[in-house]
C-alpha cells in the first residue's frame, strides 16, 4: 500500500512578511513586496529595485554570536524551519530522530558572504582577513545541516540544486522519501539572498531583469504584454511533511496532502527554456501520473510565472500541452507579482500559497496583468483574488539549465 504524505507545518519569511500569516493575507490582498534597492548603493546599476526582506532581525532565531556566522540566507532558512516546527507541533525525539529527513536547498548558497570574503581579500592580500566559517557561510547544503543540528534530526538531509526549480525539487525529494519508507518525516524548501551587487549585475546582464526603476510595485508583470523580466527577490519557506499515520499518532493538524511530484530536464539551453516547452510539459504530466489524476482534477495552478518574455509564453504552451482545452477553464496564478523571484527559495513559498489556497479557498492574483500578451491567453487571475472551490492545486517551477519540476497538493480527507 503506497503511504500517504500529509503537511502539518509552513513556515515563510518573504518581502511581505516574516511569517505565513502576514506573507499570506499580503498576497490575498494583492500587495507587492518590490521597491527600491537599499542593501547596497545601487546607483551605479541599471537595476535599482528588488523585492527585500525588510526589518528583519536573525538574533530572533539564533544567537548573536551566530548571526555573524551564517550568512543571509542561512538566516532566512533557520526563520522559516523554526515557524514550521512550532506550527506543526512536531518534537523530534531519539525515538523517531533517524526517520526524520531535511532537505533544504538554495540556487546560489551564500555567494553574498563569499563575494564580501572575496572583495576583503583583493582589497588587503591579507588571508589572515579571511573568517574561518567562510566555507559554512558559502556552501548551498548549509541550510540542511544548520537545521537538522537545531531540531536533532539524523535521518537523510539533502540538497537539490535545481535553479529557480530547488524549492520544489526538494519538496518533491523529500516527499518520495516518505512514500517509499525511508522516513517518516521530513522539514524541505528553500532560501535565498541573492541581492548583492554581483547577483543583480549578473542577471541583468542575462538581460531577465525588469529595470522599471521608478514603479518598482507595477515592475513584475507576469503574462502581460509590456512585461519587462522578473524582479530579485530574497526569503525562504519551510513545509513539514509527515507520513500519515505518524502524524494522525500524534494528533496534529493536517493542512492539506502532497499527492505528485514531477521533474524532467530540457536538455535544450545553458538559460533558455525550451521554446516548445516538451520537457515543461511532461513534468506536469509525470506529476498527475504519480498522483493518479486526470487534467480536470486540478483546480487552480500556481504558475512559475517570471514576468520574463521566454518563460510566460512556454508555460503557457505547456499548460494547453497537458490540459487541452480544459486549460481555458483553470485558474493560474503567479504570485511573482508580488514576491518578485526569490530564485530556489520561491518554489517553496509558492508550494506553502497553493497549500494555503486549498485552505482558504481563494485564487490569489496576477498583479500588473493590464494588457495580456496575446499569446498569453489562459485565465491568470487578474489583480484580485477570486473566491472559489479548490480541492486540488499544481504547482509548477523552472529554472536555468532546463530544469521543470511539478507538485500537486489536495486538500486532505
Amino acid at each position: 500500500m503506497t503511504r500517504r504524505v500529509v503537511v502539518t507545518g509552513l513556515g515563510i519569511v518573504s518581502p511581505l512578511g516574516h511569517t505565513v500569516d502576514t506573507t499570506w493575507e499580503a498576497i490575498k490582498a494583492g500587495k507587492s513586496g518590490v521597491g527600491p534597492i537599499t542593501r547596497f548603493d545601487a546607483s551605479q546599476h541599471l537595476v535599482k529595485i528588488a523585492a527585500e526582506v525588510k526589518d528583519f532581525d536573525p538574533a530572533k532565531y539564533m544567537p548573536a554570536k551566530e548571526v555573524r556566522r551564517r550568512d543571509r540566507y542561512q538566516h532566512f532558512v533557520v526563520a522559516a524551519a523554526a515557524e514550521a516546527m512550532s506550527r506543526s507541533g512536531l518534537q523530534v525525539t531519539d525515538a523517531n530522530r533517524h526517520r526524520t529527513g531535511v532537505v533544504i536547498g538554495s540556487a546560489v548558497g551564500g555567494v553574498e558572504s563569499y563575494y564580501e570574503q572575496a572583495q576583503d581579500y583583493f582589497e588587503t592580500r591579507d588571508p589572515r582577513r579571511i573568517t574561518p566559517f567562510g566555507i559554512p557561510m558559502l556552501i548551498v547544503n548549509a541550510g540542511s545541516n544548520l537545521i537538522s543540528l537545531e531540531i536533532g534530526a539524523t535521518g537523510p538531509t539533502a540538497t537539490p540544486i535545481s535553479a529557480c526549480a530547488t524549492g520544489a525539487e526538494c519538496i518533491g525529494h523529500a516527499f518520495h522519501l516518505i512514500r517509499s519508507g525511508r522516513i517518516d518525516q521530513a522539514v524541505a524548501g528553500g532560501g535565498e539572498a541573492p541581492i548583492f551587487p554581483l547577483g543583480i549585475a549578473t542577471f541583468d546582464r542575462v538581460g531577465a531583469c525588469s529595470r522599471l526603476n521608478d514603479d518598482p510595485e507595477h515592475a513584475s508583470r507576469p503574462f502581460d504584454k509590456n512585461r519587462l523580466g522578473l524582479v530579485f527577490s530574497e526569503g525562504a519557506a519551510v513545509i513539514v511533511m509527515e507520513e500519515l499515520d505518524t502524524a494522525r499518532a500524534r494528533g496534529a493538524t493536517i493542512l492539506g496532502e502532497i499527492v505528485g511530484y514531477g521533474s524532467t530536464s530540457d536538455a535544450f539551453h545553458i538559460t533558455a527554456p525550451d521554446p516548445e516547452a516538451k520537457g515543461a510539459a511532461a513534468a506536469l504530466r509525470l506529476a498527475l501520473d504519480d498522483a493518479c489524476l486526470n487534467p480536470a482534477d486540478i483546480d487552480y495552478i500556481n504558475a512559475h510565472g517570471t514576468a520574463t518574455a521566454l518563460n510566460d509564453v512556454m508555460e503557457t504552451k505547456a499548460v494547453k500541452a497537458v490540459f487541452g482545452d480544459h486549460a481555458y477553464d483553470i485558474p493560474m496564478s503567479s504570485t511573482k507579482s508580488m514576491t518578485g523571484h526569490g530564485m530556489g527559495a520561491t518554489a517553496a513559498m509558492e508550494a506553502a500559497f497553493s497549500l494555503l489556497a486549498i485552505r482558504d479557498q481563494v485564487a490569489p492574483p496576477t498583479m500588473n496583468l493590464n494588457e495580456p500578451d496575446p499569446e498569453c491567453d489562459l485565465d491568470y487571475v487578474p489583480n484580485q483574488a477570486r473566491e472559489m472551490p479548490i480541492q486540488t492545486v499544481m504547482s509548477n517551477s523552472f529554472g536555468f539549465g532546463g530544469h521543470n519540476v511539478s507538485l500537486i497538493f489536495r486538500a486532505f480527507n
